[in-house]
């Protein structure tokens, strides 16, 4: 059974997971779009692109499985 103390770590691996993928993702994904050739506004829209294509599912299985 868990406490308390566990639920709120596994909750805090969890948030961590996901900002650091977005923050992965957002980066890849300005990247890409400026090395193509977009303007710096096009390269943010591809950034938030990126982020909102993350599979969160992924994510979530592979912080609890732990």
């Amino acid at each position: 059974m868990m406490n308390e103390s566990n639920k709120a770590k596994i909750k805090k691996e969890v948030a961590e997971k996901v900002q650091k993928a977005c923050i992965e993702a957002a980066r890849e994904g300005f990247q890409e779009a400026s090395m193509s050739g977009l303007c710096t506004e096009g390269a943010a829209e591809a950034a938030i692109s990126a982020i909102q294509k993350l599979d969160l599912d992924d994510l979530l299985d592979n912080t609890t499985s732990k």
